[in-house]
């Protein structure tokens, strides 16, 4: 347990740090390099409207998802306390026959976690897959416009001029191609064999 403790801490830090640097930057941020323009993707997706969308829909369908499994979590610990209260004045067959049944019960709901939790995640990534698809062209745009030789993910590098950061007019262009975006829960596909 400590080491998770530990990798969180770790993680927080280098968020806050991240987004200090973003926001602080250096007193003097040196010269603009031809030819070099940066994209901080992370920026976008919780900055456009897009991003924001997903971010909120995911929120509604984790909450749908735990409305489907606390009912499970109850009737599962309700059935325990009765079998540890009642266990002595059960007969031993009647006893085990009660615990493989809540044993049985125990691994569907534990399926059905699973199963909602692989299909939330797969929700999530095809909602980042389209934002991305639609942004794109847009970058693709962006960077002949501004006459980039390169351009840098905003993850790699540590400083920076701000004026080389093409990320907010990147923001404001899908806010316009991609106002918004509606979904529900997807189920995972199913692979076939030897793919």
């Amino acid at each position: 347990m400590k080491l998770f403790a530990i990798g969180a801490f770790a993680l927080a830090s280098l968020a806050a740090s991240t987004a200090v640097a973003q926001t602080a930057g250096p007193a003097n941020p040196g010269p603009v390099i031809p030819g070099v323009c940066v994209f901080f993707n992370q920026r976008l997706l919780a900055q456009s409207t897009a991003g924001q969308a997903v971010q909120a829909r995911m929120a509604q369908l984790s909450q749908e998802v735990q409305g489907e499994l606390t009912p499970y979590a109850t009737s599962i610990q309700t059935e325990i306390q009765t079998l540890q209260t009642s266990g002595a004045s059960l007969s031993e067959a009647e006893r085990n026959s009660r615990s493989q049944a809540l044993q049985q019960r125990i691994q569907e709901a534990q399926q059905l976690e699973q199963t909602r939790d692989n299909e939330l995640r797969y929700t999530l990534g095809e909602q980042r897959r389209l934002i991305s698809v639609a942004v794109e062209p847009i970058l693709v745009a962006i960077y002949q416009e501004r006459g980039c030789g390169i351009l840098l993910s905003r993850e790699s590098v540590f400083m920076m001029n701000p004026a080389m950061d093409v990320t907010d007019l990147a923001i404001q262009r899908l806010n316009t191609a991609l106002p918004s975006l509606s979904f529900n829960r997807l189920p995972v596909p199913v692979q076939q064999p030897g793919q």
